[in-house]
This record gives C-alpha cells, structure tokens and sequence, in this order.
C-alpha cells in the first residue's frame, strides 16, 4: 500500500510544480506579448495538459487537488466533471473559489435556454443539478454525448438527487417507474428528504402500471417524505381515477394497490393488513377504474346533502334526477322508491360522528338500506315528486368497459356506480339526466362526521401543506371528492383553484371550508379562488369566504365574466342557501391580504365596505377592475378603509377609471397611515391635468408616511413628469422612496430635465426608479445622458422599448 501513496504523493507534487511553473513562465512573458505585434503569443499548453490529466484521474488524485493552493485549483475547476465539480464546491469555498460562473456556463452550453426574467438565480449549482436529474430522468440528455456528463464511478440521478427541491411530471408520468425501480431505491430515499414539491403538467391517460408507480412514488414522498406542496397545471380532460388518486395521496390517505409490494417503511402491520370490502373498490382496476375511499364517501356526502335540501328547500332547490328506463323499471317493479334505495339515511351513530369498526359499519350500511327498503314499500307509489331536470352531464372520460358483479355486494356497488357511471354507457342507447344539486347545505353538519366507511377504514399518514389546481376542471365526481377530503384537511395551508369550472360546486367548496373552519387545529391561511364565471357575485362570493374562514389570513378572488346561466337571480335557477349569503353581519376576522379582480359592471359599495369593516387587520388591498356606480360610491370606500382598517399599509387600483374620482385620489394621498399606492392604467391625468397635478403634487409633499408611489399607464407625459419632480424639492417633507412612472408617455429630453431638477434640489438618493416602456428610443444619447444622471441619485431600472408599436397612444396626448 506504501507503493500508491507515494506515487499520489508524487503525481500531485508534479501536477502542483508544473503548474506553478507555467503560470510563472506565463506571467513573465505577459508584457512582452501585450506589447509585440507580431500576433497572439502561443497558449500555456503545459498548464492545460496537466489540468486535463489531474482532471482524467480524480479517482486516484482527489484529495491531492484538494490540498492545492488556490490559485492552481481555480485553474482546474474549469476543467472537470460536473461530479467532481460538485464535491470540490465545499473546499473551494474554503479557499475563497466561487464556482458560479463554472455552473452558469454549463447551464448555457448544456441546458441551452434562458431562466425566466422573473426568476433570481441565488445558486446556479444547484438549478444545474436539478435540471439535469430531471432530463435524465425523463431520458431528454445523453450523458454520453459529452465528457463533462459522463463518469462511469457515479450514477447521474443519484449524484444531483440531492440538489432537487422540486419535480415536474409530464403527459405518461414519465420517470414514475423508473423511481421507484428497485435499481433507484437509494435515489428515491434522497428525494424523499430533499424533495418540496411536486409539480404534474399536461397529463395525459396512462395505464394501470404507471399509476400503480405513482401510487408508490406518492407514498414515498409525502407520506414518507418532505414534499409540502402538489400543483396540477394544464390539464383540460382530467382522467378521474388518476386526479382522485393524486388527492387523495396528497390528503395523507393511503391503501396499498393490488399486487403492489409492501411498503417497507410503513412497519408490520401494513404488510399484512388485508383490505376489506367496505374499504376496497381501489383507484385502479384491470379494465375500468373502480370506485376507492374517497369517492364513495363523496357520493355519500351527495346523497347527505340532497336529503337536507329537499327538507329544506322542497322548492327553491330541485334534486337530482337520474333517468334510465331499464333501471328505475326494475326498482319499480320491486316496490323499491328510487331516491331511498340510492341514498340510505344516516343511522345515529353515524350522525354522531362515531368511529366503528369496517364490518360494524358494514352491517349498520346493511341493515340500513333493509330498513329503508321495506319503508319505501309501504309508501304510496305517487309519494314522490318528480324534479324537473336542469342539466344534461357529457360523458366522462375513462368510464368505458362493462360491469362487473361483485358477489353479495353487487347491489350497493351497482348503485354507486348506476349515479356515476351510467353517463358514459353510450352504447346501450342510455342516456342520464342530472339537474345540478340545488344550492345546497349539509345543514351544519360536519362532512367528516357522516360515518363514512372508508377513510376510517384508510390508514392516514402525513399530508401536505399547499394545494394548486390550474386549469384542471373538476367535473362533479371530482368536486365532490375534493370537498370532502378538505373538510377534514387540517394540515393544508395554501389552496389555490385556478379556471376549474367550479360553477354550482363552489357551494359544496364553501360548506367543505366551513367544516374545516371547525376542525381543531385547522392551518388554512391563504386562499387563491380564481375562474371564469361563479354563480355569485364576486362581492357575495367574498363575504360568504370571509364568514366560512374567519382566520384566513390572505384572499385572493377574481371572476372574469358575469354568469348568467349560474347566476341565482336567473329565473329557473335556485338561489344558494341562506347561511351562504346571510344579510347578518360578517364577524370579525383575521385577514391581512385581500385582493379582487372583478367582471364587468357596477359593483355594490355596501357591500364591499361590510367585507372591509369586518377585516380590521388588513394591511394590503387590491382591487382590480372594479367599478362603481358614482364617485361617491369609490369615496365610501375611501373613508370606510380611513375609518376601520387602520393596519392599511399598502392600497393598489388596476385598470379603474378614476378620471371622475380626482378628489377621492386626493383624499388617499392625505392619508398618513399608507406607505404604498398604485394607480395602475386608471386614467388619473385624463381629465384637467392642469389643475389636477399641482393639486397632487402639494398632497403628496405633505405626506411624510408614503415611501412608494406607482403611476404605470396614466399618460403622465414630460409636462406631468416635471410637475412630479416637485414632490423631491427642498421645502417637500415627503419620504417617498419608490417611484414607478412606466409606460407613461416619456421622452428622453423630458427624462432628462427631470435628472437635472433632481440635481439642482440636491436631494439625496431615494431608491428606485422604474421607467419600462417609455418613449427613451427617440433620442438614445438623450436618454443615455438622463439615466446616467439619475443613477448618480436613485437605482433606475428601464428597458429597451420599441415605441413605434405605441405611436397611436403618443397621438392621443399630444
């Protein structure tokens, strides 16, 4: 063993002189070579052969390149492997050596795209090995093709799995399998620990195989893992038993697949712990996907909350039908009432929320459904009324294939699957009418205490924390299972439903946030509701949030269009229940962000200021395209936010027409307690700009609380721009530290007298100036001149704007 060490000893002696040499050699001859003409002296070609040898042999001669001095070892990183180069970051950081420009370079001659402008890249290492574990993945880069990539002593994935704080599954669940192969099992326990996030993006059907994998990743990272938040983005036809199968697993339910390994971490007595019946009926099947915990206990929540509407509202809220001849014949005939026989009433231990064993539980179901039978016997066959149907329900996708019997279980099975499946047996000739489950309530009553089978029966593990679904519509099976799986989802924290064709569901979401309000230890704080159409209006939709979710700590709603097939006033439809929008006043609550994106049309004053009364904590608002029916209207909502929201440090209006509202617009820049506006393309200067501005400008000087002022889109011009410098003169006692004049309408020789006011007054440097999408290409020395002085006193951000695309706005202010 003497032999090796000492030939290390002396290869990296020899590595260190010839290297030492060199760069002595090259230093001496650095002078001579700038001065001569002659033409570029040749390269120090000792120095890079021995670089690329020490590099070849980093097996042998790590720790030697290690004890370099750093001036050689900053000439070798270059020079290695990615593998190398990463396990060498600690040590060079200890001699003072950065290898961020070596990852940055890498990025752009091997990933070859751009990061976001909004994206601040703190580490470019580990964005590299996170990419680069995600391509190889998905087997998008041959790690063959260059050196830099390839080291047959490490395995890729396993080397930069470590570095990996989110991952994106795409179409097929690309890489699922392959992670959770048994060749992987090491990469998979470093995901499990490093891993935050879980992303899937345009999804596509998948097989049985793929799912049962991602059945097995899903458990690995978040029951067994770190992963805190799952986001759904872009996936227009949803496959049910794959999205109720990501729900579920990211609620922290888990049953083991059919035929799927044990899971070894999850201890003894889920090795051989056998599935019953009344927990069975798992995600995936071998022909068609049969119906698992979640989504029974979601028809049940359905069936709960139609027998409380037609208590309730026997009127104003029409059930749902379902019409298909061949079965309600046979019910008929068999004296069984149709809307008993699907729906049998809770018994009281389930109404009391009690646990039970799932044979108990079974035989209460059974015993039940005999009960309910015999009763509907006796009844008269006209008892019913018939409900009128309102909606005609597509197809579902995924739903094809016959029905299979299931022994002495056959008949609740059948019934489950005669409500949710029928719609997609086209080829019988069939057809189901639904009407949409009237604006509905559970009546108070606690989804997670219906004494559902299967989730008691489910084994819980640990959940996740933030939930986003972008552009994933959410049919009623799916709305139904998300409602009730966050009615007892305590850990989440951040939800976010973004375009998913809520419609009439956005009722089941309230009463499910409602029941999750109760639920002890419920962490939701942050809610992002966004969609194209809410059969309320937004101002209704937000005061029936804020009631449900009094410790929400941000809200963020916005509705594109009004609705007028959703929307209750439309004669037909039924309005929602009174506990959703109550004329009682709103309690007080704890929320500290709230932002609106309204639709089109006047909104209602009162209302929004009975939203702002009752959120005495808030500190930011945001109103985006909202609309009043006069300027008194906006100044009552003024004088409500001056008179109880008091905590109000940050107030921003987008795309309003305040051209009518300058003495409101006033009336903000007086208040002491603000220390950010934004008027965003809201038209302040449309109208007598002349007398308007002084009037401005003499509020703001008086305004020694506001640091930030943003004026994007209001056609400000060089004369506006001037008239603002005054806010910076030497009799101003205003602080402000942020000024955003961008898409304004500015000139160079405009920007540049602005400079030279700022110069004259002596003012000191007041922080950022924003000037995106301004008219500075006019004159480029001009505008070269002007920020050149403006960053002698503020940190200016602009761009380079082609304002011949905007000329027709130019006209306008001229």
């Amino acid at each position: 063993m003497a032999a090796p060490e000492a030939w290390r000893a002396r290869s990296c002696w020899f590595c260190e002189v010839a290297a030492a040499t060199t760069m002595e050699a090259t230093s001496r001859e650095a002078a001579p070579a700038k001065s001569s003409a002659s033409g570029p002296s040749a390269p120090p070609a000792l120095f890079e052969l021995c670089g690329r040898a020490v590099s070849a042999h980093m097996g042998v001669l790590e720790s030697g390149v290690w004890a370099l001095p750093g001036p050689i070892l900053q000439s070798i990183l270059p020079l290695l492997n990615i593998y190398y180069l990463e396990r060498i970051e600690e040590t060079a950081l200890k001699k003072g050596l950065s290898t961020q420009a070596i990852w940055r370079r890498l990025w752009d001659e091997l990933m070859k795209t751009r990061p976001s402008s909004l994206e601040s890249v703190t580490c470019w290492r580990a964005k590299f090995m996170e990419a680069f574990f995600s391509h190889v993945l998905r087997g998008t880069i041959d790690v063959s093709s260059d050196k830099r990539l390839c080291d047959q002593r490490f395995s890729p994935l396993l080397h930069s799995s470590r570095h990996v704080r989110q991952l994106t599954i795409c179409n097929m669940l690309q890489g699922a399998t392959e992670l959770v192969a048994e060749p992987n099992r090491r990469v998979l326990e470093t995901l499990a620990s490093s891993l935050h996030t879980l992303k899937f993006r345009h999804l596509l059907f998948s097989d049985v195989a793929a799912q049962q994998s991602l059945r097995q990743l899903l458990h690995q990272l978040i029951h067994h893992g770190a992963v805190s938040q799952v986001s759904l983005y872009s996936w227009p036809v949803p496959e049910s038993a794959l999205f109720i199968l990501i729900l579920t697993m990211s609620a922290g339910f888990w049953q083991p697949g059919p035929g799927g390994p044990p899971c070894r971490l999850c201890g003894e007595a889920s090795r051989g712990r056998a599935t019953s019946r009344d927990e069975g009926s798992l995600l995936l099947g071998s022909r068609r996907p049969r119906r698992d915990a979640a989504e029974r206990c979601a028809a049940a929540l359905m069936a709960t909350r139609r027998k409380n509407e037609a208590k309730q509202m026997p009127r104003a809220a029409p059930a749902t039908r379902v019409t298909r001849r061949s079965t309600y014949e046979s019910l008929t005939a068999s004296g069984t009432d149709l809307k008993r026989g699907l729906h049998p009433p809770a018994t009281s231990q389930e109404a009391s929320g009690t646990k039970q064993p799932p044979s108990t539980v079974a035989a209460t179901s059974s015993a039940s459904a005999s009960s309910s039978t015999s009763s509907s016997k006796r009844a008269p066959a006209n008892s019913a009324p018939q409900p009128k149907p309102l909606k005609r329900f597509k197809r579902a996708a995924g739903k094809k294939g016959p029905r299979v019997c299931q022994g002495s279980g056959a008949e609740s099975e059948d019934l489950y699957d005669f409500v949710f499946i029928v719609a997609g047996e086209k080829e019988d000739g069939e057809e189901m009418e639904i009407g949409e489950v009237a604006c509905g309530a559970l009546d108070g009553s606690d989804p997670s205490c219906l004494g559902l089978p299967a989730l008691e029966a489910s084994q819980r593990f640990r959940s996740i924390s933030t939930l986003e679904l972008f552009t994933v519509p959410l049919s009623t099976e799916a709305a139904l299972t998300l409602c009730h799986l966050l009615s007892s989802w305590v850990s989440l924290e951040s939800l976010t439903l973004s375009y998913n064709g809520l419609g009439s569901n956005i009722f089941r979401l309230l009463d499910s946030l409602r029941a999750l309000s109760g639920q002890a230890g419920c962490r939701l704080r942050a809610l992002h509701l966004s969609d194209l159409f809410s059969p309320l209006p937004i101002l209704e939709l937000t005061r029936a949030i804020v009631r449900a979710l009094p410790l929400l700590r941000v809200l963020s709603i916005r509705v594109d269009h009004p609705s007028q097939r959703d929307n209750p006033a439309v004669p037909g439809n039924a309005g929602p229940p009174s506990h959703i929008i109550g004329d009682e006043e709103i309690p007080e609550n704890c929320l500290e962000q709230l932002e609106m994106g309204f639709p089109r049309g006047a909104q209602p004053a009162p209302l929004l200021c009975s939203v702002l009364k009752a959120s005495g904590s808030l500190q930011q608002l945001s109103l985006d395209s909202a609309t009043f029916a006069s300027p008194q209207d906006f100044g009552l909502v003024l004088q409500t936010l001056k008179e109880y929201n008091l905590a109000l440090k940050r107030l921003s209006f987008h795309d309003m027409n305040l051209a009518d509202c300058q003495s409101e617009v006033l009336f903000l820049l007086q208040n002491l307690t603000l220390q950010e506006i934004t008027f965003s393309f809201c038209r302040l200067f449309e109208k007598r700009p002349a007398q308007f501005l002084p009037e401005m400008v003499a509020a703001m000087k008086g305004n020694s609380t506001l640091k930030g002022l943003r004026l994007p889109g209001n056609r400000l011009g060089n004369a506006g721009l001037l008239a603002l410098a005054d806010v910076f003169s030497e009799d101003s006692s205003s602080s402000l530290c942020q000024l955003d004049i961008s898409s304004n309408c500015i000139k160079p020789d405009g920007l540049l007298e602005f400079a030279k006011r700022l110069e004259r007054w002596g003012r000191g440097a007041f922080g950022h100036l924003r000037l995106f999408q301004n008219w500075l290409d006019q004159d480029a020395v001009t505008a070269r001149e002007a920020i050149r002085r403006l960053r002698a006193t503020c940190h200016v951000v602009s761009d380079s704007w082609d304002s011949s695309q905007a000329f027709a706005d130019y006209v306008s202010t001229m």
